[in-house]
């Protein structure tokens, strides 16, 4: 086996990845260092299983979260971000951020100084999971979440700060808009450089597999500059990028009866409180979703609940330059250390991240192993409170029966 070495990228962006590669870890807090010692069981041994040893990875822990603020007194350190820049792609636990304490959220801060501007968070349903859906087997998107701007910015001030005030008096006196005071105050930027970007790798995803729509989710009919603006870049960039792959519904209708051509995407846009009832009641008709920030967090959650929740939904964070793959779910602090929740988030997500690495054979391993498991009714205590005759077991023992599965 050669010696271990680190992800680097072609010019045009493609990856490189050695046989023996070095892959950046995170472990997590509360329940992240439970779910992670059994996803890292469960990529070794689908990657054991795919490439009998003639691939491998090496795993490099980052003290990031709670653990690097108890060893080096900085929870989120330069070094960490430094070293995913470096070896391109990791993959992270749940990171907690204490309520009220002044330490802004270290998921968001991932994302935002290593720029990883998309969210990308499949939803699909894994056979025999309870769901409260009649049909869960009809979902299967994907969702594109804008990840750097919207309300997600951070930029607010507290009701009755100095700062509040100066806003709220900057708005009475030079734009005439009279705001109660004090209130709090928030400011929501989009722009139209990241929302194209965003489109585009959604519109790129629908090609490079096979997906026939992406949808456009916002509430412009309110909110027409920044969430309206949207759904306009999202079909400029359609057009100027994708004219010769891509159609809009006016041009579906108008030109070819409404029936997609081979081969084409179709791009649409829909409100998004109306959306919310659409992918409850027809959800077959949609596939790629890409939607501002908050939008994102809501939809993807609510499409995680139809197909068993977040401890089955998997998460990546991806930008130009890396990737973070991570856990979808929080870090449930009272489970911590009892070696008790559901690892399938952080395992799926693994398998993504294999599949982003080309390491497909292992990522299908992964998901095939999972889906025996469950339908085998051996499954962590938060499905088998729902599932007929399953047979309970911890998060570390359903790591290993996926592993024997293979």
């Amino acid at each position: 086996m050669e010696t271990p070495d680190i992800i680097t990228k072609n010019s045009d962006g493609t990856l490189l990845v050695p046989d023996n590669v070095i892959l950046p870890f995170i472990e997590g807090d509360g329940t992240g260092p439970d779910i992670w010692r059994a996803t890292r069981m469960v990529i070794d041994g689908a990657v054991a299983a795919a490439y009998k040893g003639a691939k491998r990875i090496t795993w490099k822990e980052l003290l990031v979260g709670e653990k690097g603020f108890e060893k080096t007194g900085q929870w989120l350190s330069d070094d960490a971000l430094d070293q995913i820049k470096k070896h391109v792609v990791a993959i992270k636990g749940p990171l907690t951020t204490p309520v009220g304490k002044g330490i802004r959220s270290l998921n968001v801060s991932i994302r935002q100084k290593l720029d990883l501007f998309a969210c990308v968070r499949p939803v699909k349903y894994i056979e025999s999971v309870p769901s409260p859906m009649k049909h869960p087997e009809k979902i299967d998107m994907v969702i594109f979440r804008e990840n750097t701007e919207d309300l997600y910015a951070g930029i607010e001030w507290e009701s009755g700060s100095t700062e509040a005030r100066e806003v709220i008096a900057f708005f009475r006196e030079k734009m005439k808009i009279f705001l109660s005071d004090p209130c709090g105050i928030g400011i929501k930027p989009m722009s139209a450089k990241n929302t194209k970007r965003l489109v585009a790798s959604a519109i790129t995803h629908a090609m490079e597999n096979g997906r026939k729509s992406v949808t456009l989710m916002h509430k412009g009919n309110i909110m027409k500059f920044t969430e309206g603006a949207f759904s306009k870049w999202g079909y400029e960039v359609a057009k100027e990028d994708f004219g010769q792959m891509t159609l809009t519904e006016e041009e579906l209708y108008k030109t070819h009866d409404g029936v997609l051509p081979q081969g084409k995407i179709l791009i649409k846009d829909r409100i998004a409180d109306m959306l919310f009832q659409q992918v409850l009641l027809r959800p077959e008709e949609f596939e790629v979703i890409a939607t501002p920030n908050l939008n994102g967090d809501y939809i993807s959650d609510a499409l995680a609940a139809q197909v068993g929740g977040l401890g089955m939904a998997p998460g990546a964070n991806i930008g130009e330059h890396c990737a973070v793959f991570e856990a979808t779910h929080g870090t449930a602090p009272k489970y911590a250390g009892l070696d008790k929740v559901n690892p399938s988030s952080l395992i799926l997500s693994g398998a993504m991240m294999l599949d982003y690495m080309g390491w497909k054979a292992a990522a299908d391993v992964i998901r095939s192993s999972l889906q025996e498991t469950v339908k085998a009714k051996t499954v962590t205590y938060d499905l088998a409170r729902q599932i007929d005759g399953a047979q309970e077991i911890s998060c570390s023992a359903f790591g290993k029966a996926l592993v024997d599965k293979m």
